[in-house]
């Protein structure tokens, strides 16, 4: 007769704490651009929140958008922040991660600014840029 080995296997049970990390906000908004969300959705009755997205476009890849929505999409994230909705695009919420929307008005300009954490690079005009 052969002899056999026989190899033994044993299961620990380990009570570890887990710690479960914050979420990482899909999106928060600065209170300048809170109110400004609020003044330009009351403009609009049928809106029912503002929504952010990113398209192809200019010099260095990506651009932001930003439309009225009247409807949420299947997988459109929405971030509610002082009472005021908007919708994150499914194509842009991986790109939009941890992203500070700030509204910002000087003499000559009134323009959304976005303070993106995930992007690597701009084009010399501010209105593109690539992850």
């Amino acid at each position: 007769m052969a002899a056999r080995t026989v190899v033994g296997t044993a299961i620990r049970a380990v009570s570890r704490q887990r710690k479960f990390a914050a979420r990482k906000a899909a999106l928060t908004l600065t209170p300048s651009a809170v109110n400004k969300v609020k003044t330009l959705l009351s403009s609009q009755p049928d809106a029912i929140a503002l929504k952010v997205g990113v398209r192809q476009r200019g010099c260095n890849g990506l651009s932001y958008t930003l439309e009225f929505a009247t409807e949420k999409g299947k997988f459109d994230e929405l971030v509610t922040q002082d009472g005021v909705k908007v919708l994150i695009d499914s194509k842009a919420q991986l790109s939009l991660l941890g992203t500070e929307m700030d509204f910002v008005e000087d003499k000559l300009s009134s323009e959304f600014v976005f303070n993106n954490p995930n992007i690597k690079g701009t084009c010399g005009c501010g209105e593109s840029f690539n992850i």
